[in-house]
């Protein structure tokens, strides 16, 4: 850990310990810390609305539950929660996978601003986020996410955090917090703190990483820690505001540097390419005498004719917020958004750089508030992103290319009596320009617009009972990954080519939910349909051995599921929670396993105990994940796995400080288990059986 890290850490410990005179207020940040918030409001939502009256499902994690949750990457983070899975690339990367769909059709927001990395172009890279500075985390699934862009048709996370104060703190508070887990021999330490006077508010925060290869479950082939696993990393944050009695302007500074390993990379694919739809390998039509060679191949690559691949990350990031009440007449609020990413991952090989991947990216959003016209309140908006990408080496199989996006939108929303309605209309133009040059393809700038609308009511039929509902049409315009890929990609096992003649998908959505919100028994359970026309996909042309020669397509396709839980308090003290999710997701036409898109997750169900007394906390579930059998051409299925979770939560006094002390057990019974959502699923298999315990000081 640098100097720079190291020292502020120390002094926030220190400064936690020698604070006893600030014990009333840091008991209640304490007491406002709990495990479940029975109303939210949804800062994701332009419109600012309580969980309750969100048209779709909406997720809100924070409090205790949320520091027991956190894991080294966001996907993992989330993975446990109705309707969201993990995209799995071993411990460096993982993006969230909602309703079955990933990539660019999830957007990742810090605050209402875009996180501006590559990790949408593959799995191996990771969220250039920490998700132990997260204050709350918010999951909007469907039409919800429309305000932040057409192509989020399968959910916006919004991660929020405190990193531009809001408020001047009457003292400084903050905290610290340090965990460790054995599955990979992590060591994590963070803090926060904010202070400030008169008008000023000052907050710094920062967090060090370090962990090891993994250990999976028993009986893997591979042995029992998965090679290239290990991550490290360092965070750190400083913020100004000024704060007045209308609203804030503030800016901040965030450092981040991660080093990770990328598991299941091979070269043994490296002399593959194409000869129009078909791979040639070299000893892709030999078949026979090839084979004892590539098992010698493959053993001399196991030990060390070439190290793991690393990935090194190095971001600065500019964020700018601010608000502003009755700015102008008529207009409750007006709020700002902005960032500035100066992002760059380099891909190591042996030691040395083979691919580098640089984004310099920025976004302004800016949204108006109406007072009500007529009963409808709403919010009017204009947003602006612009991504400049390219990629330099050895994978370097997108050429340069600047996107730029341009949006208006609209939200209104109208009550009475029992009933609350929504709408919202955007409207998107998207300008990319490619460097034809880069690689001697002749290839063409495209423009394309896009308009996304949606509906929705939420009804509350009767005392504690709602019925939600809500119709979406989105657009999602193709990406320049998408439109102009052209090379081998090892880390997920293919080379790519990009389509030009991509246009435009169309996602016809319809989802319900059928809620009780109140009362010993509570529940909700949701079903939705999304009918995506030009679906985009990589549709595979060829494969030779497990590496797929892949090209970009569109076909038409579904996407039906359910998702749900149902809660029951036994006493004051205990209460339990059935929870499940399921989702198809088919192509239409064609034959039996053409029609199934790859890496859906397969079903999973399970059951949770929490006990709540005094001080104590306490928390055991078993989960499980069922086998997925309904594959894709040239994808394998995967088993199914069943999960047993403990975990514990203390909340006291350490030297007069208010602190929290937890404990959790993932996967107690070391269950080897795959994710069916990685593409590395059998070289990287899921953790095996891990303890991790923290201490969290909150002054």
């Amino acid at each position: 850990m640098s100097t720079l890290h190291r020292t502020p850490l120390a002094l926030a410990i220190l400064f936690a310990f020698s604070a006893p005179a600030h014990a009333q207020s840091s008991n209640s940040r304490l007491q406002n810390d709990p495990d479940t918030v029975p109303t939210v409001v949804v800062s994701a939502s332009a419109l600012g609305v309580v969980s309750d009256d969100m048209i779709t499902p909406a997720t809100s994690l924070g409090g205790g539950e949320l520091v027991r949750a956190r894991e080294s990457t966001l996907g993992e983070t989330l993975a446990n929660q109705p309707g969201i899975s993990s995209s799995h690339f071993g411990a460096g990367a993982s993006r969230p996978v909602i309703r079955g769909m990933d990539g660019p059709r999830v957007k990742i927001l810090s605050d209402g601003a875009e996180v501006q990395d590559a990790s949408t172009i593959s799995p191996d890279h990771a969220v250039g986020f920490e998700p132990v500075l997260a204050e709350r985390i918010e999951v909007l699934r469907g039409p919800s996410a429309l305000a932040y862009g057409g192509g989020a048709v399968g959910g916006v996370v919004n991660i929020l955090d405190r990193k531009i104060p809001t408020a001047v703190p009457s003292r400084p508070e903050g905290s610290a917090e340090l965990r460790a887990s054995s599955v990979a021999r992590e060591k994590t330490g963070a803090f926060e703190v904010t202070g400030g006077a008169g008008s000023i508010a000052v907050h710094a925060e920062g967090v060090k990483r370090d962990a090891g290869e993994y250990r999976v479950g028993s009986g893997w082939a591979g042995g029992k820690r998965v090679p290239g696993s290990f991550k490290e990393g360092e965070s750190g944050t400083v913020g100004l505001s000024w704060v007045g009695e209308r609203g804030y302007l503030g800016a901040a500074y965030t450092k981040e540097r991660s080093e990770y390993g990328v598991p299941g990379h091979s070269h043994e694919f490296e002399g593959c390419h194409p000869h129009g739809d078909h791979l040639h390998c070299g000893s892709h039509e030999e078949e026979g005498d090839d084979h004892g060679h590539e098992d010698e191949h493959e053993h001399e690559h196991e030990h060390g004719a070439h190290e793991v691949p690393t990935v090194k990350l190095d971001s600065d990031r500019w964020d700018l917020r601010g608000e502003y009440r009755n700015p102008l007449p008529g207009f409750a609020r007006a709020r700002l958004r902005a960032s500035l990413t100066d992002y760059r991952h380099d891909e190591l090989e042996d030691g040395a750089v083979s691919t580098s991947f640089l984004n310099r990216a920025h976004e302004g959003r800016l949204e108006l508030e109406h007072l009500p016209v007529a009963g409808w309140r709403g919010v009017a908006g204009l947003q602006t992103t612009r991504r400049d990408f390219h990629t330099v080496g050895s994978e370097a199989y997108v050429p340069p290319t600047v996107t730029q996006k341009h949006a208006v939108f609209l939200t209104e929303e109208y009550k009475l009596e029992n009933w609350r309605f929504e709408a919202g209309a955007r409207h998107e133009w998207q300008d990319i320009a490619v460097d034809s040059a880069a690689d001697g393809n002749n290839r063409r700038d495209t423009k394309a617009s896009g308009t996304s609308v949606a509906l929705g009511a939420v009804w509350k039929f009767r005392p504690q009972y709602s019925l939600r509902a809500g119709v979406a049409r989105s657009h999602r315009l193709p990406t320049a990954e998408e439109l102009y890929a052209n090379g081998m990609h090892l880390a997920t096992a293919t080379y790519e080519i990009g389509n030009q003649d991509l246009g435009k998908e169309t996602s016809n959505n319809i989802d319900f939910t059928l809620r009780k919100f109140e009362g010993d028994t509570s529940f909700s359970l949701s079903a939705y349909r999304n009918r995506v026309a030009n679906y985009i996909y990589a549709h595979t042309l060829d494969e030779h051995e497990g590496f797929q020669l892949v090209e970009y397509a569109q076909r038409d396709a579904v996407f039906t599921g359910l998702e749900g839980e149902l809660r029951h308090k036994f006493s004051d003290v205990v209460e339990a929670t059935l929870f499940g999710d399921l989702v198809r997701a088919r192509f239409g036409g064609g034959g039996e396993g053409s029609r199934n898109i790859p890496r859906i997750p397969p079903y999973r169900v399970g059951v949770r105990l929490n006990a709540d007394w005094q001080a104590w906390h306490g928390m055991a579930e078993v989960v499980h994940t069922g086998s997925q059998d309904r594959v894709a051409a040239f994808e394998s299925r995967t088993g199914g796995h069943t999960m047993l979770n403990l975990g514990t939560h203390y909340t006291t006094r350490v030297f007069g400080v208010p602190a929290q002390l937890y404990a959790r057990i993932n996967n107690l019974t070391n269950e080897l288990a795959y994710s069916h959502a990685s593409f590395v699923k059998e070289a990287a298999p899921l953790p095996g059986r891990n303890l991790t315990a923290g201490l969290r000081f909150i002054f």
